[in-house]
């Protein structure tokens, strides 16, 4: 737009006559910069420009241009056409902003987004409020001193697929996060995850979970019985806390999920961000949220949300160590069972024989530890030796002896016909009185 069809406002009038002013020696430049808020220099080369380019000069250059920094309008409604799909329902400035650099190459900043988003009330702004405050708890100073274990139940596919179980591990000092994915929150997928954990970094110092039954074994009371105030009986371990414990392992129980906020704080985050994720991949399976969650969400937060620690030693323990056993044997469901005379043992219901080879002296009435192993392979172990076992059928049950005759709960023995009751016959029989009468009794006398 030409300048000279730009219409002058009133503070330009008034900078025009001070200059003017000054421009007929009326006032000195100096007097001329205080009224006009400037510096002399300034005022010099306004008068320059007014002597070059008459009355508009006071008009600045860049009025009725657009700005620099202004989106152009296509765009902006291109963005707002998209983040309008049912896609990208729910999604913040912030995320929104991601997406749409990279998937639809429309970069603008989130403040940007945010305002388009306002202005087509895609976004509304919410007042933050702090209902309670918690104590923030200072981080470990080391990785792997302290690692957060916890399951998240979520309606992770939106109903687009079956439902499933995030469980994730996060540690304490960097934030550092490992999950995956399950159809079930059991004590054998919690193991997977925990031997993917230590395969992968080693042994951490402790892990902090809640007092969930995968963890701790409940304590069993009678009706309207109260434990309050009552220190807790030794119970047995659960699976997992076996294994803690056959690994050197710390666990720790958190008594409130605040206590264990920042693997709560990251399920909050998965919640958001990973369901919206999957939903723009189309994600509908349980294999394919694994892949979206390590390929995409694992590698997002290890590069936006984890910190370094304190202290740069890393707490992670070899894997190997002193352990005399394999992970397989560790990391299994663990019973003993006792050793038959038969060398036999039972177990889930099914029949188990010893090989002769492994027969040894005290085998038999002993007790041996039975593993069942998370490939479904059994594992029995007597002292410090493996034994080999085959399943075998059932072995049938004998059957009950007969009683003979005569004795005690034999049936009654059946009687052919007689020839002592032939020519009996009680209709044909004398009357009573002349059976007495015939036998010569007397009737006894009254006293």
């Amino acid at each position: 737009m030409d300048k000279g069809q730009l219409l002058m406002t009133q503070a330009d009038r008034d900078r025009l006559v001070t200059l003017k002013k000054a421009k007929k020696k009326l006032i000195t430049q100096r007097e001329a910069a205080e009224e006009l808020g400037v510096t002399e220099r300034q005022v010099r080369r306004r008068l320059q420009a007014l002597r070059k380019g008459g009355d508009k000069a006071v008009i600045h250059g860049l009025r009725g241009m657009r700005s620099n920094r202004k989106r152009e309008e296509e765009q902006q409604q291109q963005a707002v056409k998209i983040l309008g799909e049912e896609v990208y329902r729910g999604f913040g400035p912030t995320l929104a902003a991601e997406y749409l650099g990279k998937r639809h190459g429309i970069e603008a900043s989130r403040e940007t987004v945010r305002k388009w988003m306002m202005e087509a009330k895609l976004w509304r702004a919410r007042r933050q409020r702090v209902e309670k405050v918690h104590v923030w708890r200072v981080r470990r100073s080391r990785w792997g001193e302290l690692v957060q274990w916890d399951t998240s139940d979520h309606d992770w596919l939106e109903g687009r697929g079956e439902r499933m179980y995030l469980i994730a591990m996060i540690d304490d000092a960097t934030s550092r996060w490992l999950g995956r994915f399950v159809r079930s929150d059991s004590s054998e997928e919690n193991m997977r995850l925990l031997w993917r954990y230590l395969e992968q970094w080693g042994r951490p110092g402790a892990f902090y979970t809640d007092k969930a039954s995968l963890f701790q074994t409940a304590v069993k009371t009678k009706r309207e019985e109260q434990r309050e105030g009552q220190d807790r009986p030794p119970m047995p371990a659960t699976q997992i806390g076996r294994a803690l414990q056959e690994l050197d392992i710390r666990w720790i129980a958190a008594h409130s999920p605040q206590a264990k906020g920042r693997v709560e704080r990251g399920f909050g985050v998965a919640q958001d961000r990973l369901v919206k994720g999957m939903r723009v991949a189309g994600v509908t399976t349980l294999e394919q949220a694994n892949t979206y969650l390590e390929r995409e969400f694992l590698r997002w937060w290890e590069q936006t949300l984890t910190v370094a620690p304190a202290n740069p030693e890393d707490a992670h323990r070899p894997l190997d160590g002193d352990r005399r056993y394999p992970l397989a044997a560790i990391l299994s469901h663990v019973e003993n069972r006792r050793v038959g005379n038969d060398y036999t043992i039972h177990f889930q219901s099914q029949i188990y024989q010893i090989a002769r080879k492994d027969i040894c002296a005290g085998l038999r009435g002993a007790h041996v530890r039975v593993e069942k192993r998370l490939d479904d392979t059994l594992g029995v172990r007597f002292r410090d030796r493996y034994l080999a076992v085959t399943s075998c059928p059932f072995r049938p049950k004998a059957a009950a002896a007969k009683p003979q005759p005569g004795q005690a709960g034999s049936p009654p023995r059946r009687r052919g016909n007689t020839a002592w009751g032939k020519n009996f016959d009680l209709h044909k029989g004398p009357k009573i009185w002349q059976a007495a009468e015939r036998s010569g009794a007397r009737p006894e006398e009254p006293l």
